[in-house]
């Protein structure tokens, strides 16, 4: 008795974060997003529970089909393609190479990832601006210049993310990879295993613990991902880039529908619950 009592105490601190931090405001959340709970007007005044009825004009709304369009086709290749990808051929670049460049190659990927949100929609915006660098750059080749932003919002967007994200993706491939002992994929090239074989019997195999983690974290985070999208486009033009996060905050701190934004807010965390026991299971299969 006396020992639980001491490990109670000592995970107190953890457990009380976790209420104040994580579980409060997700109840909050859920409770919220069934009220009609607004910013202004009458309804700030005088919150009433309506049930589903967020819910439900979610799903009557003509733009969410589109929403969801568009979120899916950013989840799926700024991150679950373009991060994961990208990172694991950054991490299978450098498994061999000296120190040195090692971690050059590192600072210049992770400068990416620490750089704040804002900054890099920023340079992004700059880089795919009518007289930015691609255009100077395509210039040089006789092109003529293009408005990315306007003429190819989403494949912008995408590709600032993919630079933006990499990083995590190619830290938790490079340790992956480095636990895997030189010998057995010696071994296995001297019974005659070619690269493919190699990577798909062996390498892959053999890191699909940290494939599935980062591809959780990575699907989250680009579920979330919004300083990066609005600060490039604002979710336009029209709605072409707008994604759930971005239509949340449209509908809760633009239009001041609290509630409503909060039932977007559920929908976008039973997303990312979604793909997570999706990717467990697949991990789980495969044992």
């Amino acid at each position: 008795m006396r020992k639980k009592t001491k490990g109670f105490i000592m995970f107190s601190p953890a457990i009380i974060l976790l209420l104040i931090f994580f579980i409060g405001p997700m109840i909050m959340t859920v409770f919220f997003s069934l009220t009609n709970m607004a910013l202004t007007g009458s309804q700030a005044r005088n919150i009433q529970f309506i049930g589903f009825d967020n819910f439900k004009q979610i799903f009557n709304d003509p733009k969410s089909s589109t929403v969801l369009y568009n979120t899916l086709i950013f989840l799926f290749f700024s991150g679950i393609i373009g991060q994961q990808c990208l990172g694991f051929i950054l991490a299978s670049l450098m498994k061999k190479k000296n120190q040195i460049v090692r971690s050059f190659v590192g600072f210049t990927v992770i400068a990416g990832w620490i750089t704040p949100e804002i900054v890099a929609a920023f340079m992004f915006s700059a880089y795919f601006s009518e007289k930015g660098t691609l255009n100077y750059i395509t210039g040089l080749v006789g092109m003529k210049p293009v408005a990315w932003l306007f003429a190819f919002p989403m494949v912008s967007v995408i590709v600032a993310n993919i630079w933006k994200g990499s990083a995590y993706s190619m830290m938790m491939f490079q340790a992956a990879l480095d636990s895997i002992s030189d010998d057995i994929i010696e071994a296995a090239k001297i019974d005659g295993a070619n690269r493919w074989k190699v990577l798909t019997k062996i390498t892959l195999p053999m890191i699909k613990g940290t494939t599935a983690t980062t591809f959780i974290i990575v699907t989250l985070s680009t579920l979330g991902a919004f300083g990066l999208v609005f600060g490039m486009t604002g979710g336009g033009p029209g709605i072409k880039t707008t994604t759930m996060s971005i239509y949340m905050y449209q509908k809760a701190f633009s239009a001041y529908q609290i509630g409503y934004g909060m039932a977007i807010a559920l929908l976008i965390l039973a997303v990312g619950v979604l793909f997570s026991f999706a990717y467990a299971k697949i991990v789980a299969g495969k044992k």
